[in-house]
């Protein structure tokens, strides 16, 4: 979601600012922006839509000076205009926002009463107002800042120019993450190290409530008291090379076929191949998983249901009870913790602003947290107590693929891991199960090998209007998944269900017109999702079986058609079965020509509640 990248250099701002937005794209937007001190003036440039068109805007009038702020906008408080852009801007400053001020119709409100004229329709814009009335009131432009940012609620990053401040960069963070990036005579501010990799690899991470006073390479960190602040300068090992497609027609694409190695080395990270154990390089796992009560899986979206599949592999196999619920749901019911609780949540960019809160919330009830993520300088990864990494590397597909794997990938390996400690689970069956995992990463080489019967199907189902996933046990949080994958980028109405479900009430949408994706590998429920398939049948329905080579052998006959998918311990299957839930998708909105990266309305980093 939004990107922001600031400024204080020694050269001219926009170009370079506009490459970094382009490194932001991931995130998702609909509008984008530039705003520089010329001649000590602040002028600026917007667009909706796509970069490429600011990249116009700045060429037909280009933007002079060396300090300046640039925007990616995704819409929350009005439509995707240029009037609603950022940069919003005063005579006196300049400021691009991420997140939500939830305080905005009060301030609106005074602001207005004082005078103070509102051009959009953005929350953001009363920060503007507000910050210009301290600087009215005389105070000079960084305790401007920090008495503004006492008065907004919500979660917020911001980054500020100011007229007749050359060099000044001023960024402010609440909820939503913000980076300062120190260079030998230029300072940055960036939604994230990805955004100051051109730049810099020496970066600090600002805490809530900071205010960070930028001076070209001058730069103070205050907390939210206005107290001198020293946060540890880390040395990223972000890319500073821009994501490129490998060749693939998408990033989505590429990513589905990076999944073999991101896999394995998820994996080689838990896994000891000789001696077939999962090895935890944190013993304060094992401890606290022994000892707990309860497990609490939360996050949002697809990570979501990554933890809807560990739930039934920490209940199966460490005998440990699991409560799951989306992030957004967790704290807002006010959740009874046990006294020797574990909560675990799961984020790909370790920013998600529900999962944090969440994580928060949790902590503040006495439960240890456990963070799965794919970005270890997040900001879910620094709060966590324990944190275990994935290795899907840059992600910048907006409907996760790799990162959803290799999500599974830990799940699975905590789960074998928290079944020997807790005696559940005996070595020889510890063993077993490494074993299969050892071999998940060629299996999914041959999965990838049927895209070319995949894509045939995808030109069928792109003229669907509804298609239903039904799936048993593991299986039923990949139906959930296969369903969002092609909502997300095909933008065609589709529901999972449990399979045993479906004659509660889905049953009445089942007609010849409807595709029907039935997962059903050769595990213990394979008889009885077989006769769920047999009553989809008997009423029109077009069904795709999703099964090995057994399984479609026994039920495959009157299918519609089958997608076969190597046989494998049934109980790890969902890593493989992922594979053709994201082709499917995939090459049906390849099929409607939709945007598959950056599909409309959704965005990659959601920062906001």
């Amino acid at each position: 979601m939004c990107g922001i990248v600031g400024i204080a250099g020694t050269g001219d701002a926009a170009p370079v600012i506009l490459e970094a937005l382009k490194r932001l794209e991931y995130r998702g937007y609909d509008s984008a922006g530039i705003a520089t001190l010329v001649n000590g003036q602040i002028e600026r440039r917007r667009t909706p839509g796509k970069l490429s068109k600011l990249g116009e805007a700045l060429r037909e009038q280009p933007l002079s000076g060396v300090t300046g702020i640039g925007h990616t906008r995704w819409a929350t408080h009005g439509a995707p205009t240029e009037s609603n852009a950022h940069p919003h801007a005063s005579a006196r400053v300049a400021l691009v926002h991420n997140g939500i001020i939830e305080n905005f119709r009060e301030l609106r409100e005074e602001l207005a009463a004082k005078g103070h004229k509102f051009e959009s329709e953005t929350d953001t814009e009363v920060a503007v107002h507000l910050v210009t009335e301290y600087l009215d009131q005389g105070l000079d432009p960084a305790h401007a800042a920090m008495e503004a940012a006492k008065r907004l609620t919500g979660a917020y990053a911001i980054a500020m120019i100011f007229s007749g401040e050359e060099r000044l960069v001023i960024g402010v963070r609440r909820g939503s993450p913000l980076a300062v990036g120190y260079g030998a005579n230029e300072g940055y501010l960036g939604s994230d190290a990805i955004a100051l990799a051109p730049f810099t690899n020496r970066v600090s991470y600002l805490e809530d409530g900071d205010v960070a006073v930028i001076r070209g390479p001058e730069i103070r960190i205050f907390d939210s008291e206005g107290r001198p602040a020293n946060r540890e300068v880390k040395i990223t090992n972000a890319s500073a090379g821009l994501v490129d497609k490998g060749g693939y027609r998408h990033f989505m694409a590429k990513e589905i076929h990076e999944q073999p190695e991101v896999v394995s080395h998820t994996l080689s990270h838990y896994l000891d191949p000789a001696t077939r154990a999962v090895t935890l390089r944190d013993p304060a796992v094992l401890q606290v998983l022994t000892r707990a009560t309860r497990l609490t899986i939360s996050a949002c979206g697809t990570a979501f249901y990554a933890g809807l599949v560990g739930k039934y592999w920490f209940e199966k196999l460490a005998r440990l009870p699991v409560e799951a619920d989306v992030a957004s749901e967790l704290r807002y019911r006010d959740p009874v913790y046990s006294g020797d609780g574990v909560a675990l949540f799961i984020s790909q960019s370790g920013e998600t602003a529900d999962t944090l809160a969440a994580l928060r919330d949790a902590k503040e009830k006495g439960q240890t947290t456990i963070a799965i993520v794919n970005v270890p300088e997040s900001t879910i990864a620094r709060e966590a107590d324990i944190v275990l990494p994935t290795f899907a590397g840059p992600e910048i597909g907006v409907a996760s693929t790799k990162a959803f794997t290799c999500q599974l990938a830990v799940l699975v390996c905590l789960a074998i891991a928290a079944g020997r400690a807790r005696g559940a689970l005996s070595a020889d069956e510890e063993h077993v199960h490494v074993g299969s995992l050892l071999e998940i990463p060629r299996h999914m080489v041959d999965a990838l090998k049927q895209e070319r019967r995949i894509e045939a199907l995808g030109q069928e189902m792109a003229r669907a209007r509804d298609v239903l996933y039904l799936g048993r046990g593991v299986n039923f949080p990949i139906s959930l998944e296969g369903a969002l994958k092609l909502k997300e980028i095909s933008y065609i109405h589709a529901e999972g269900y449990a399979a045993g479900e479906m004659k509660h009430g889905p049953i009445a949408l089942i007609d010849e017109n409807m595709p029907v994706v039935v997962i059903a590998p050769c595990d213990p429920l394979f008889e009885k999702t077989i006769s769920n398939m047999q009553e989809v049948m008997a009423r029109g329905g077009r069904v795709i079986l999703v099964s090995d080579k057994r399984g479609i052998e026994q039920a495959g006959e009157r299918v519609w058609s089958s997608i076969e998918v190597p046989t494998t311990d049934w109980l790890i299957a969902p890593l493989l079965h992922a594979i053709p839930m994201q082709l499917l998708a995939y090459h049906t909105a390849v099929a409607k020509g939709t945007d598959v990266d950056q599909p409309r309305n959704l965005a990659k980093s959601v920062t906001v509640e």
